[in-house]
C-alpha cells in the first residue's frame, strides 16, 4: 500500500537508508519524512566522550573524567557482500571529504590502507600462533560442511538449536583456531543461533580462506559515526527532512478492525526525554510508519578511568515498543528471545584515549603490523570456559590514526572488548564488568607482556603509558550480542508483516532471506525493502544481493582451507 508520508521510529542506519530510498527512488520531498528517535548515533557511533554523557541512557550514570573519546562499538565492512550499503553511501556526500560520495571516501581511504592482519591471535608463551591452521579434526568439518551445503528451504530445522547443541558431538570445535577467530570475528558465543552460523557460514564462506589475515575487511576512513552516520544526517537535513531527538515512543494507538490481524497504527504515544511530558502524535491514512524494533547499544552506560560502567536493567526502548506490537498482534515475533536473556547478549567494550603514542608503538612492536590492521584477540593458557577449554579473554582494535576528526596529532584512540563479561580478569581479579578504565587498561598490558617478544617488555613502560592516559571509558552493553541470540525463524517479524496497512519494521531484528545480521548490509536492506514497499517501487529494482555460498569455484577453496 503505497503512502505519502513516513513517520520513523529510530534514527539509525536502517531508517536513514529508508529516508533515502524514499527521496530518490520514491521521488519524495524531504519534508514529509519525520524522525524520532533517542539520538541519531545508532549502532554506528563514535564521538568525544563530553558530548554523550547527557544522553538518554547515561543520565543516570554520572562521570568524574569526561574527557577523551568513545565508540561503544565498531563493525567491519566488507564490499563483497555489503553492496546495499555501498550503494546506499554511494548515493550521499562524504562529511569530511569534498567532491567525494561517502562510498568513494571509504574506498578511497581503503585502497591506500588495505588490511593484512598479522597478529589475529596471541597466546602466552606462544607470542603471535599461526591461525592460518584452523585446527579442525575430520568430524568438526563434517558438521561445518553440513552447514555450508544446507540449502535455505530447510533451514528452520535450526530453529531454536544453539551453535553448541548443534556441534555436541564435536565439542572440538570450541578449541581451535577457526572458532577462536570465528567468534571474535563475528560476537558469536557458543549460545548463539546455530541458524544465524548458518548464515554467515553461507554469505561469508569466501571469508573463511582468508579469516586469519582479515584481508576482505573494509574500513572507513574516521569511525563510523563521522564517516557514516553523518553523511546520512548531514544530507537528509538539507533534503527537509525532520530529525526530532529526545523523543522516546512508548505506545502504539491501533485502528479496531474486524479481523484482528490487520495492522494500521493511528497514533504514536512518546514522551519527551528532556521535559519529562508525554504526547500523542496521529498517524494519518497517508502515512507510513517505519520501525527499527531493536537496538544493540539500548540500556548501553558508560564508565570512566575511575569508575566500571553501570549495569543497566532497562529492557530497552526499541524492544519495549516492539513487545508493546505483539500484545495487539500475533505475528510480529517474540522479542523476548532477544531481550530477556543477558547472559547470551552481553557484552563490555572500552574506548582508551592517549595523549602520546608510547602504547600505540608498542602495540605495533608486539603485534607486528601498524595502526589499521589489528584485530588482535588474547587466548588463555589456561580452561576458562564452562566446558573446561581454553578460549580468548579480550580483543583490542588499533584504529588507523585518527579515528576521530577532532583528534590532535598526538593522541591515540584505541577500542577493545570482552565478549564474556562476567569472567574474571588474569591480571585484575574482578569480572570484567565490574572493572575501571584504568583496570581494564592493566588487563590489557598484562596481556601484552605475556605475549611480548622481547628483548624489552612492555612492563617497562608501563608507568609512562599509565601517564599517557586521557581518559579509558567502559560501556556495558546488555544487548550487544541480541541478534544472534538462540531463535526461531519466525521469532523476528518481517519488514512488511502480513495483513500490515502502514507498518513496517527495519533493522536487524527483522527476518529477511539469506541476510546476516549485525551487519551494515542487513540494515541498509531492511530498510531499502521498506522505502520501496511504500513508495510503490517494484522490489526487482532492489540491488543484486551475491551469494557467494553457490559459487564452485569459492565453496572449493573453502573446502581446502578446511584441510588445511
Amino acid at each position: 500500500m503505497t503512502k505519502s508520508k513516513a513517520i520513523m521510529i529510530g534514527a539509525g542506519l536502517s531508517n536513514m537508508a529508508a529516508a533515502v530510498y524514499l527521496i530518490q527512488e520514491g521521488h519524495w520531498q524531504g519534508d514529509r519524512i519525520t524522525f524520532y528517535s533517542l539520538d541519531d548515533h545508532g549502532s554506528n557511533d563514535g564521538a568525544p566522550t563530553d558530548t554523550v554523557t547527557d544522553e538518554y541512557w547515561n543520565k543516570n550514570h554520572p562521570m568524574t573524567n569526561t574527557k577523551g573519546y568513545v565508540a561503544r562499538g565498531g563493525r567491519m565492512l566488507n564490499y563483497r557482500t555489503y553492496v546495499d550499503l555501498m550503494d546506499l553511501l554511494d548515493r550521499i556526500p562524504s562529511a569530511t571529504e569534498p567532491h567525494m560520495t561517502a562510498a568513494e571516501d571509504t574506498r578511497d581511504f581503503d585502497s591506500k590502507h588495505r588490511t593484512f592482519d598479522k597478529a589475529r591471535l596471541l597466546q602466552g608463551g606462544k607470542g603471535i600462533i599461526n591461525g592460518g591452521h584452523l585446527g579442525l579434526n575430520n568430524l568438526d568439518r563434517m558438521y561445518l560442511s553440513r552447514l555450508v551445503l544446507m540449502p535455505d528451504s530447510q533451514e528452520e530445522k535450526l530453529d531454536n538449536i544453539t551453535i553448541a547443541e548443534y556441534f555436541k558431538k564435536t565439542p572440538h570445535i570450541f578449541q581451535t583456531n577457526f572458532w577462536y577467530m570465528w567468534e571474535t570475528t563475528f560476537a558469536f558465543r557458543t549460545q548463539s543461533s546455530a541458524q544465524e552460523l548458518r548464515r554467515y557460514m553461507h554469505q561469508m564462506i569466501y571469508e573463511f580462506t582468508q579469516i586469519e589475515h582479515l584481508v576482505g575487511v573494509n574500513r572507513t576512513r574516521y569511525n563510523q559515526y563521522e564517516s557514516m552516520m553523518l553523511p546520512l544526517i548531514n544530507y537528509l537535513k538539507d533534503q527537509g527532512c525532520n530529525i526530532v531527538l529526545n523523543r522516546r515512543v512508548t505506545d502504539w494507538q491501533f485502528k479496531d478492525t474486524p479481523m484482528q490481524d490487520e495492522i494500521t497504527v493511528t497514533g504514536l504515544v512518546m514522551e519527551n526525554t528532556e521535559t519529562g511530558e508525554t504526547e500523542t502524535v496521529e498517524v494519518p491514512d497517508d502515512t507510513a510508519v517505519i520501525f527499527t524494533n531493536g537496538s544493540i547499544t539500548d540500556s548501553a552506560t558508560l564508565g570512566d578511568y575511575d569508575t566500571p560502567a553501570a549495569e543497566n536493567m532497562d529492557y530497552g526502548a526499541a524492544a519495549g515498543l516492539w513487545k508493546k506490537a505483539t500484545e495487539h498482534f500475533y505475528n510480529l515475533g517474540n522479542p523476548d528471545k532477544f531481550f530477556a536473556d543477558r547472559d547470551a547478549s552481553e557484552w563490555v567494550s572500552f574506548t582508551l584515549t592517549t595523549k602520546d603514542h608510547v602504547l600505540l608503538n608498542e602495540i605495533t612492536r608486539i603485534t607486528t603490523q601498524v595502526p589499521g590492521n589489528a584485530l588482535n584477540s588474547f587466548l588463555s593458557t589456561t580452561p576458562i570456559t564452562p566446558l573446561g577449554q581454553k578460549d580468548v579473554n579480550m580483543s583490542i582494535v588499533v584504529h588507523h590514526q585518527p579515528h576521530f576528526t577532532t583528534q590532535k596529532a598526538n593522541e591515540s584512540v584505541i577500542w577493545g572488548y570482552f565478549l564474556y563479561p562476567r569472567r574474571t580478569g588474569e591480571f585484575v581479579d574482578k569480572q570484567y564488568i565490574k572493572m575501571t578504565g584504568k583496570e581494564m587498561l592493566e588487563e590489557l598490558l598484562g596481556q601484552l607482556s605475556k605475549v611480548d617478544p622481547g628483548p624489552n617488555n612492555i612492563m617497562e613502560k608501563a608507568d609512562a603509558i599509565y601517564d599517557s592516559v586521557i581518559n579509558n571509558i567502559p560501556v556495558y552493553m546488555p544487548y550487544a550480542s541480541a541478534l544472534f541470540n538462540n531463535r526461531a525463524k519466525s521469532d523476528r517479524p518481517e519488514i512488511i508483516p502480513e495483513h500490515s496497512t502502514n507498518l513496517a519494521f527495519t533493522g536487524e531484528f527483522v527476518e529477511q532471506p539469506y541476510q546476516m545480521i549485525f551487519t551494515e548490509q542487513s540494515a541498509v536492506r531492511s530498510g531499502e525493502v521498506a522505502a520501496y514497499h511504500f513508495a510503490g517501487v517494484p522490489m526487482d529494482k532492489l540491488v543484486t544481493n551475491p551469494r557467494f555460498d553457490k559459487d564452485p569455484k569459492v565453496l572449493a577453496r573453502a573446502t581446502k582451507k578446511m584441510f588445511s
